[in-house]
């Protein structure tokens, strides 16, 4: 009967595992809808609205990320979307143009962005490819773009099944 230890070559690797879901937004997003202040559904009166976003309690949104777009099919004008940012830069943690969707994966590339590259330098990097949140393909396109001039290796997957992706010649 052997008895020779039982040897983990996965902790053994030297691999870094990054969770995508780790950087993913913590809050969930805010809507602020255009759709609700068109007359007549269609068009933005200018005085109307700076008189409605008066009005809002801006308190609302303190802290979170905001997500500023229009619902109905109308054509906004640019500065109406200028003049709710105007409101929500000094309340909201983020404000972003797009779904709620859009902005949360928006927000969760931004986390991506500030991920400090640097202690990547010559590592090997596996890049988890299953969890129980829904990952987008931008997400893992941003994660490579980010690694690739720093690492040794980027892998997908699980350290014990990895897809190879690149490695520094």
């Amino acid at each position: 009967m052997d008895t020779a230890p039982i040897v983990n070559k996965v902790a053994e690797s030297g691999l870094i595992t990054l969770d995508p879901a780790d950087f993913a937004p913590k809050q969930s997003v805010l809507s602020f809808d255009l759709k609700d202040y068109l007359f007549m559904g269609l068009i933005l009166k200018e005085k109307d609205f700076r008189a409605a976003l008066q009005q809002i309690n801006w308190s609302n949104y303190d802290g979170a990320v905001v997500a500023v777009f229009c619902s109905a099919d109308a054509i906004i004008p640019m500065w109406a979307y200028m003049l709710v940012a105007t409101y929500l830069t000094p309340v909201a943690r983020k404000v972003f143009f797009g779904t709620p969707e859009q902005a949360f994966e928006q927000a969760w590339l931004q986390n991506i962005q500030a991920l400090p590259v640097v202690e990547f330098t010559d590592k090997r990097v596996v890049i988890k490819g299953c969890g129980d949140l829904p990952v987008s393909a931008a997400v893992y396109l941003t994660l490579t773009n980010l690694l690739q001039p720093v690492a040794k290796s980027i892998m997908y997957g699980e350290p014990c099944s990895t897809v190879p992706v690149y490695k520094k010649k």
